[in-house]
């Protein structure tokens, strides 16, 4: 018998999850006006995520056993150590905390541009070159998805102190 590797496990993982979530989606109260259901739109994440989930699965079958399954990563003999293997989870962690702090004070447009910009540079570097794609993509990334949010589907997301009621 062949080992899987963990590619295929997460896979199948994620794969159970979206199939528990999807059919939790059927216990979400159906108001009696006609409007959308408000199921439709985590039913489309959740098939999206289903999809790209079996995607990683072939992927992952095709690619076989892990060679390195069996290790367990560089040994971590003190805390510096320990923090700098796991320096990019806990940049993303902080500055999310950060980002959810500030939710108030910046709101959603402001604290979610700042936050990729300065996780994109966290994780990325802060060459001039990437700093110019950095904005770039913080910008249209976060400014698209308040912009479809806001104005496409009327949802109120959190203005800040800064832009008050815009």
């Amino acid at each position: 018998m062949q080992r899987l590797n963990r590619d295929v496990v997460i896979a199948i993982i994620l794969l159970v999850f979206c199939g528990v979530f999807f059919w939790a989606s059927f216990d979400i109260r159906q108001p009696d006006y006609g409007v959308l259901m408000p199921s439709t739109w985590p039913r489309a994440v959740l098939g999206v995520l289903a999809f790209l989930s079996l995607i990683y699965l072939v992927q992952s079958l095709r690619a076989g056993p892990d060679e390195k399954d069996g290790e367990q990563g560089p040994p971590l003999t003190n805390f510096r150590d320990w923090i700098y293997y796991w320096k990019n989870p806990i940049w993303c962690f902080v500055l999310f905390f950060a980002y959810l702090a500030t939710l108030p004070v910046l709101g959603m447009l402001i604290g979610g541009v700042t936050f990729v910009f300065v996780l994109l540079g966290a994780l990325g570097g802060w060459d001039r070159k990437n700093l110019v794609l950095h904005a770039a993509v913080a910008l249209v990334a976060i400014g698209g998805m308040w912009s479809l949010f806001t104005f496409g589907l009327g949802v109120l997301l959190p203005p800040g102190m800064i832009l008050g009621r815009f």
